[in-house]
């Protein structure tokens, strides 16, 4: 009977992180340097990820040494001249093999990505998040959009030099392990990104004169997609209306006319059945409300015209002509809420 080789030593206190969870970690990921918008990705990022992917991934040893990669992208143009002088790299005081290496095609091909969406125009911006501002007298809303990424396919050829069978067979074993299921995912700058396998091929030089080396290259694709910074555009979700009032001064005498109680203040209750969650109003006045008691609600939500105003707010200014949209959250769906607040006409 077989026995496994690794054997945890230490097992995990705190399971790890899925669902909402797991999406505000990568979310994270892409914050970590104070912006609300996600990092820029291009040619070199991808690049600099499958190579990390090769070194982390699909690492071997040989001899109780880890075989080792080199550090650097190597074109289709180096690559000839490499395989012209590798044989005397001992000479220079390089590296001699076993080592891994990986070439990248040169023409970079519109994607194929799977979730792949055709937009009309080409490079409009749409609405990315939300971001609160604050000028020093109110709160404000700040919209951040951006363009919808460009998919490309790039393609990666990781080639393994080595002298003995071994070695080759280690590395076969662990590629075709680890795309078992035919794709594998490189994580660049809070994405995760498909790698795609898609043939194995020998390169190896026989010369009787000379050792044997062998050369195998596992070709790649990189179903990528491309994000510039300089595309992203941020412009303010709120802008204010000052209305003017003219009024006649001059003193009309006359007789006096009696009208009924007008107050200036007064209490609005709304209330929201079972099943409802959300209120439209018009309002034709000039009015500030104010919060002054729920029942069976957890928090709400304001929009005027439309336009996200804020969460839980104790204070609600209305102009004539605004539509005031109140989305509250229920503590139990089940049963019915209501939302009082005081109103002082302006």
């Amino acid at each position: 009977m077989g026995f496994p080789k690794k054997i945890k030593k230490h097992l995990p206190l705190q399971p790890k992180k899925i669902l909402s969870e797991r999406r505000e970690e990568l979310l994270d990921y892409i914050r970590n340097d104070g912006t609300y918008l996600p990092k820029s990705v291009l040619h070199a990022d991808l690049d600099r990820g499958m190579l990390d992917f090769v070194k982390d991934e699909l690492q071997i040893s040989a001899s109780g040494k880890n075989v080792p990669v080199v550090d650097i992208i190597i074109t289709t143009q180096n690559w000839s001249q490499f395989t012209q002088t590798w044989n005397f790299q001992d000479l220079d005081n390089n590296v001699s093999p076993p080592f891994i290496t990986v070439v990248r095609q040169p023409e970079v091909k519109y994607g194929s990505i799977p979730s792949l969406q055709y937009t009309i125009p080409n490079r409009k911006q749409f609405y990315y998040a939300s971001v609160p501002t604050w000028d020093g007298q109110r709160n404000g809303m700040d919209i951040y959009k951006i363009p919808q990424p460009v998919p490309v396919d790039i393609t990666f050829s990781v080639k393994i030099i080595c002298n003995r069978m071994r070695e080759l067979n280690s590395f076969n074993k662990t590629v075709l392990q680890k795309f078992s299921s035919r794709q594998a995912y490189t994580f660049i700058k809070g994405h995760y990104v498909p790698i795609i396998m898609d043939n194995i091929s020998d390169e190896s030089v026989m010369d009787i004169d000379k050792r044997k080396f062998y050369i195998q290259s596992y070709n790649f694709t990189m179903m990528g997609f491309l994000i510039d910074e300089e595309e992203f555009e941020v412009s303010p979700a709120i802008s204010r209306v000052l209305t003017v009032m003219e009024m006649d001064t001059e003193l009309k005498r006359g007789g006096k006319t009696k009208f009924p109680p007008n107050p200036d203040e007064f209490e609005i209750d709304i209330p929201y059945a079972v099943g409802t969650t959300s209120f439209t109003q018009n309002y034709y006045f000039t009015a500030d409300l104010t919060y002054v008691s729920s029942n069976n609600v957890s928090s709400y939500d304001i929009y005027i015209n439309g336009d996200y105003y804020g969460t839980d707010l104790e204070l609600i200014q209305l102009t004539s002509g605004d539509v005031l949209v109140i989305n509250i959250t229920k503590d139990d769906a089940s049963l019915e809420s209501s939302l009082k607040l005081q109103a002082k006409l302006l």
